[in-house]
Formats: structure tokens, sequence, C-alpha cells
């Protein structure tokens, strides 16, 4: 059983390591794979120290491009993907062996990951819409579906919470005791965040009424 761990990443160079090192040290990885959207700080230059695949974007794409450009890279050679937010904070290997053992199981198709006892902003985010989830584990059948799926900017969420429901797929909710991530607000600052937040729930929006 081959499992494939996807990371996007945009601006991460602080951040990226607290996900890099877990997912080295989870023994069910068979590889690892960085996607840098086109990132402007030192993104690459940090990944490039570490033992995984480096995917460099030439622009900005926005993190639906990058994980079906993560999804492309690794389809064929797995049996298993694990898709991983690269700002999180509190990650373990425990964490990720959480997603991926109920895809063991023949009657699972998707894991989602839904943050516990880390932070009150994102246990709440979550405890409200789970299905806006980053972290997940996916059976590669459904690698094309989510390849052919119309949506870009911030809405791939959503859009694979949609396929659950077209494909009546079995879905197990994984609690990650411990786990949260960093704002964007904590990352640009207040109003910037709350712009790039606006913008993030329309593209939700636009595709969830779609």
């Amino acid at each position: 059983m081959k499992v494939t761990a996807i990371i996007p990443a945009y601006n991460e160079e602080k951040r990226i390591e607290k996900v890099i090192d877990p997912a080295l040290k989870t023994d069910m990885l068979s590889n690892i794979i960085v996607v840098d959207d086109g990132s402007e700080d030192l993104t690459s230059n940090i990944v490039s120290k570490y033992n995984v695949d480096l995917i460099k974007m030439p622009q900005n794409s926005g993190k639906t491009a990058a994980v079906k450009e993560g999804i492309k890279y690794c389809k064929d050679k797995s049996d298993i993907i694990v898709l991983l937010d690269a700002d999180l904070i509190g990650l373990t290997p425990n964490h990720i062996k959480s997603l991926i053992l109920p895809l063991l199981e023949e009657h699972f198709d998707m894991t989602i990951g839904i943050f516990k006892s880390g932070r009150y902003v994102t246990d709440l985010a979550q405890y409200i819409a789970p299905n806006l989830s980053g972290q997940r584990a996916i059976k590669t059948h459904l690698a094309d579906e989510i390849l052919n799926l119309d949506i870009t900017g911030y809405g791939i969420e959503v859009a694979l919470s949609k396929l659950t429901r077209k494909h009546k797929l079995r879905v197990e909710n994984v609690i990650l005791e411990n786990v949260t991530h960093t704002t964007k607000e904590e990352k640009i600052g207040f109003a910037k965040g709350a712009i790039w937040r606006i913008k993030m729930y329309k593209d939700i929006i636009k595709y969830w009424i779609h």
C-alpha cells in the first residue's frame, strides 16, 4: 500500500518545517510532495533541505491548483493521498496515521481531520464547518474526479464535500487532538487577512451554490 502526502504551500518558510518533520517520521507514508505555489519567500529553499519531492509552480495559482498539481504527480503511483496544510501547529506522526488507518478498511473512501483542543478560534471554525478542513486522506480511485472538478481558488474543501455527496462516498471524521494552524490574519496582519478571508469565503460560496 503506497501512501503519498501532498503539502500545498505559499509563503510558508517560517512554518512548513513543522509539517515536513512529522510527515518524514510517519512510517506509513511512502512519499511526500510539497507544492510551492509561487512563493515569494524562501519556502522552496527550506523544503530543498529535506528528502521530499518539490514541485515549484511558476506563479501563485491558489490552493486548488496546487493540490491538483500534486495529485497529477502521484496519482498513478499511490493508493492513498494525504492532504496536509503547510501551516499546521502541533502535528505529529500519530495524527497523520489516524487519517490513513480508516482507509485501509474497505468501507471508507475519505477521512477528514477535525481540530480539537488546539486553539479556540480554529476549533470553533471546524466545529461549525468541518467540511472546510484541509486535512484529508483520500483513496486514489477519486483522483481523476478531483482533477476534473471545475473549481479554482480556495474552494477545494467544499468541492470535495460535494463530491462525497454526489457519489455517496464513505467518509470518516478523525479528531486531531491539540492541532491548530496559523490564521491568515496572524500571517499578514488583520486588514490584509480579512480581505483574504472574504475572498476565500466568496470562492467557497460561489462553488457551493453552483
